[in-house]
């Protein structure tokens, strides 16, 4: 369910922008979209497992608003960020 820490590293440096960068939206949607897909896995197995249901609606309602700040912002990083991770198919 939850990321090891060393793949949450491994997210982080593939996705940063400069080094020691954890904080750019790149990388935070990065990482909520690792635990997301592992949240999905999860509950192909428990699928009465709805007090972890809801942290997955809110971790895809975070990802969501840091996406619309980002497509906001700039929209060069957006689509290359969605096309990296696969979103929006």
């Amino acid at each position: 369910m939850s990321l090891s820490a060393e793949r949450k590293l491994e997210v982080i440096k593939e996705h940063a922008i400069k080094a020691g960068d954890t904080g750019s939206p790149e990388v935070q949607v990065a990482v909520l979209s690792e635990r997301i897909n592992g949240l999905t896995d999860h509950f192909k197995a428990h699928k009465k497992d709805n007090h972890s249901r809801r942290g997955l609606l809110k971790m895809v309602s975070q990802r969501r608003r840091l996406l619309d700040y980002l497509k906001t912002t700039d929209k060069a990083r957006y689509e290359s960020l969605i096309g990296k991770l696969g979103l929006r198919r």
